[in-house]
């Protein structure tokens, strides 16, 4: 399971500046940080994996970086992967993690 640490740590560091303890936990393929026993937000190889509301997925679909999660040929409803130039700014970075942490709370 290959996730890139320096992406790690920045997730970590955030959820830690906003007082939230996560688990870890490695999933799909990476590093999966749980808030609440759920799989908020996931760091997979260099790109975020982002746990949202699927009825934002038009609105979101447009942004930099965003690309569909597909998993065996399966569209994951919700799911998605930020690729490195979408979160690259602090202020990206931001909205996609708080962006997870709002959609956590719903569920």
């Amino acid at each position: 399971m290959a996730y890139d640490e320096k992406l790690a740590q920045r997730v970590r560091h955030y959820l830690r500046e906003n007082d939230i303890q996560p688990q870890e936990k490695k999933m799909f393929g990476g590093l999966a940080f749980m808030i609440s026993d759920k799989m908020c937000v996931n760091v997979s190889k260099n790109n975020l994996m982002c746990r949202f509301d699927p009825v934002q997925t038009q609105e979101l679909a447009v942004k930099k970086g965003f690309s569909p999660m597909i998993m065996k040929g399966r569209e994951y409803k919700g799911y998605c992967y930020v690729e490195p130039e979408g979160f690259a700014s602090d202020g990206d970075f931001k909205f996609w993690v708080d962006l997870c942490l709002e959609y956590n709370k719903t569920l």
